[in-house]
């Protein structure tokens, strides 16, 4: 390791998971943009197989060691760990194509470096595949999570807004985190391009948990941000951000929003796993479509 810091550092959140992590670091080793450094955090890892492979690593990862904490707690400690300007969570279980920090290195607006945040759409690999489309609308942002929680940020954004919710460890604490760089104002940037795999399993915790407890999660966001989910900043939010490019038209959120706040949780959670078939099958068509 240099003792100059690097522009950025990728933070890899570990916990009982050697099977994937090294196709992981296999793509950030790849980068064709070299001015980083890799971080695999350990989050209390039980498996004998994931110590030794953790211990095993070459001298190109900082494998830094703690008490299970869950996701939230993992991305934070590899952010305070973080020398970068700029920092890049990955998954242990997902991957990243070569060309992807050259990418979005070049995206990062010059004239406020520092409160942008650069995403790009998603490929889908495992139970699923496709191209997924992602775009920022910020009152989208509030009814369904459009950005992926591979972001680039700098180490200042992330700070200013908090870092990662620890006691969200059921899931969504990257949609909890991604409403409130929304809020914050930070600027969003979007690389069209599917440079960002992401591996999507029935076993995973987006699917077997986190989309299971939909209408928990969803509430707890909403208590946490009580002002924007008022029903006159909606309306306001709806009114500004109607005309901006978003994954589906802004007023069918409304009977969502409607539904989630009457129906029983039982009820809610059926309507909106049928929304999510439509929705996943609609996303990915037009993912293909444009490839």
């Amino acid at each position: 390791m240099t003792s100059r810091a690097p522009l950025i550092s990728i933070i890899l959140p570990c916990y009982n998971a050697h099977r994937f992590l090294g196709q992981a670091l296999d793509s950030v080793r790849m980068q064709t943009f070299r001015d980083f450094e890799t971080i695999v955090v350990d989050d209390g890892s039980t498996e004998p197989e994931t110590r030794q492979f953790l211990k095993q690593l070459s001298a190109d990862v900082r494998v830094v060691h703690q008490e299970n904490r869950g996701l939230s707690g993992a991305r934070n400690t590899g952010f305070r760990e973080a020398r970068g300007r700029y920092v890049l969570p990955l998954d242990c279980d997902d991957w990243i194509d070569s060309h992807f920090l050259e990418k979005f290195v070049a995206a990062i607006p010059s004239d406020d470096p520092d409160n942008a945040f650069v995403f790009c759409h998603l490929a889908l690999e495992g139970d699923k595949t496709g191209v997924l489309p992602k775009q920022f609308n910020l009152f989208e942002q509030l009814c369904t999570n459009q950005l992926p929680y591979c972001l680039l940020i700098s180490k200042a954004l992330w700070q200013r807004v908090g870092g990662y919710d620890e006691t969200m460890r059921q899931g969504y604490e990257d949609w909890e985190f991604n409403i409130r760089l929304a809020l914050s104002g930070a600027r969003a940037v979007n690389v069209p391009e599917a440079l960002f795999h992401y591996r999507v399993s029935s076993s995973g915790m987006l699917l077997s948990i986190s989309r299971q407890r939909h209408s928990m999660l969803w509430q707890t966001i909403q208590r946490k941000h009580p002002a924007a989910y008022r029903p006159g900043n909606l309306l306001r939010l709806w009114r500004a951000w109607h005309r901006t490019p978003s994954t589906h038209r802004l007023w069918q959120y409304f009977p969502l929003l409607i539904a989630h706040r009457i129906l029983p949780q039982g009820a809610f959670r059926w309507a909106f796993r049928q929304a999510m078939r439509f929705s996943h099958a609609q996303r990915i068509q037009q993912g293909n479509s444009v490839r």
